[in-house]
């Protein structure tokens, strides 16, 4: 069957990848907020172009793919990167040091999954969308960054990687090699890359859940791995091991008191809560905090908790939630 050829098929067509050049542009950059703009950018640029490509020398993805790299590498251009507390320096030992936020620090931000479309489509693009994965990337240089993306996330051709970045070959297999040692020395291993879901993620998440709920810190510590690893953006604090997490929990539950309220969803292609703290002023409670998962032999190994509450805008979510069944 011959491609369509009139603007409006070839527009449809193009919005089709929304969700994938989304996942990638987040991937690049580390924030959603940029990515969107830049999705937006990229399927301008192929409607102009749309006369131009032939489905003889790249798919239609590889071709949004090459002109989102290229969008994705100008707005790089000067940028700092985006991090993690955990990219910023050693843990903290202290679980009671004042929480003091670092607004100047360009964050990186959490994607929802539901930002990426169709959820059999949205299972291919969370692959490389890990949290730890996304932050090792930002310790990459821009043109290292795509070269991995494409060819490790997106399994181009290192001959297609080329093209895109309009460099050559072997070029980019010796990028890719820096790139990669890069990663290895921020912990991380190709298998963090396809890193399965743990089948009892969702249980293990739930479970935090109700202990949460209940100001259970001992039942909470049960789900904790001895290495496990707590960090706050905007707080530049992060806390490494069981007893650290523990402790800061009971400190969270001292100062805010017990009562919160968490709802389950789905970040960074894992289980995410938002957490609702209870609000003296009305009796109810109010956004507080997104915690984003990493589960991994039925225990929590990493935790990141988006401490502004500016984040629930990014998924959607109100800042008072409705009653819950029976509730008040």
């Amino acid at each position: 069957m011959a491609e369509p050829t009139t603007i409006h098929s070839r527009d449809d067509r193009h919005e089709a990848y929304r969700g994938d050049l989304l996942a990638h542009c987040y991937r690049m950059l580390g924030s959603l907020d940029e990515a969107e703009d830049l999705v937006q950018e990229t399927l301008l640029r192929a409607w102009r172009a749309a006369d131009r490509y032939d489905p003889r020398l790249a798919s239609l993805r590889t071709w949004l793919h090459r002109i989102a790299t290229n969008v994705c590498l100008t707005a790089l251009e000067g940028r700092a990167r985006r991090p993690l507390p955990t990219g910023l320096g050693p843990a903290g030992d202290d679980p009671h040091v004042p929480l003091v936020p670092s607004p100047d620090i360009p964050w990186l931000q959490p994607i929802p999954d539901a930002r990426l479309g169709d959820p059999a489509d949205a299972a291919a693009q969370r692959v490389g969308l890990r949290l730890a994965f996304v932050a090792a990337l930002q310790l990459l240089p821009a043109r290292q960054r795509a070269a991995l993306v494409l060819r490790d996330v997106l399994a181009l051709s290192a001959a297609e990687v080329a093209e895109t970045l309009g460099t050559s070959v072997a070029s980019v297999n010796s990028g890719l090699q820096r790139a990669r040692a890069t990663l290895r020395e921020a912990g991380l291993s190709p298998d963090d890359l396809r890193e399965p879901t743990d089948p009892t993620e969702r249980a293990v998440v739930e479970r935090y859940l109700a202990a949460f709920e209940a100001a259970d810190v001992p039942g909470l510590t049960r789900l904790l791995a001895d290495d496990v690893i707590l960090e706050m953006p905007p707080v530049p604090l992060w806390l490494a091991g069981r007893a650290h997490y523990a402790e800061f929990i009971e400190r969270v539950f001292a100062m805010r008191g017990p009562g919160w309220r968490l709802l389950p969803t789905w970040a960074n292609g894992g289980a995410a809560l938002a957490a609702y703290a209870p609000d003296p002023a009305t009796g109810g409670v109010r956004a507080h905090s997104l915690q984003v998962f990493t589960v991994t032999g039925g225990l929590v190994r990493h935790c990141v908790t988006f401490a502004d509450p500016a984040v629930f805008d990014l998924f959607g979510l109100p800042s008072i939630p409705s009653a819950p069944p029976g509730g008040s």
